[in-house]
């Protein structure tokens, strides 16, 4: 039995989940929105109790891959539909800036252009700027693998380079630096 795959995972009282087994479908709908997910046939997902137990029926090696890998998503979507999820980023570079308005976020990052990106309406930014610190984009969505993706598009607009460390990072990455040519 997969270790991850066999915890089960407990559900908040303001939580509310439908499984549809014909459709291999579960719909779970919290205080900040409405998460499904298709789930494979091979997965039995029971309900007893407040908490959600998810079984293989088969025991080949691919549903043991995908018991322990349901019930991580399952789990992440309870966690977001009850508390929510942030991702943090850094401009740093002279002149790197941010600003969002009507779901578009509009980068400056050194480019002869601007950078217009719309996001997707589940996800919310804030953007924190202090003087003499570089601006911070703080993205915060109820749906984690969304909210990642937007976060590594971001990221890949100016990914940090190794020299001067310029460019968009996560707040608490840590970017290894080269050192440069020496005479």
């Amino acid at each position: 039995m997969s270790r991850i795959g066999r915890i089960p995972i407990s559900i908040p009282k303001d939580v509310y989940i439908n499984i549809i087994d014909n459709d291999n479908k579960i719909i779970i709908k919290g205080k900040l929105g409405i998460l499904s997910q298709k789930f494979s046939e091979k997965i039995k997902i029971i309900f007893k109790n407040d908490k959600l137990f998810l079984s293989r029926i088969e025991e080949d090696k691919k549903t043991k891959s995908l018991h322990g890998l349901y019930r991580v998503l399952i789990n992440n979507m309870v966690k977001g539909v009850t508390n929510g999820f942030q991702k943090e980023l850094e401009l740093v570079g002279i002149g790197y800036r941010v600003s969002y308005y009507e779901e578009i976020l509009e980068f400056n990052l050194g480019f002869s252009h601007k950078i217009m990106m719309k996001i997707p309406k589940e996800i919310r930014a804030e953007i924190k700027i202090n003087k003499g610190k570089n601006p911070i984009l703080i993205l915060k969505s109820y749906d984690k693998q969304l909210l990642g993706m937007i976060a590594s598009k971001i990221r890949s607009l100016r990914v940090p380079e190794p020299y001067k460390g310029k460019g968009i990072k996560y707040l608490k990455e840590s970017i290894r630096k080269k050192t440069g040519k020496s005479a």
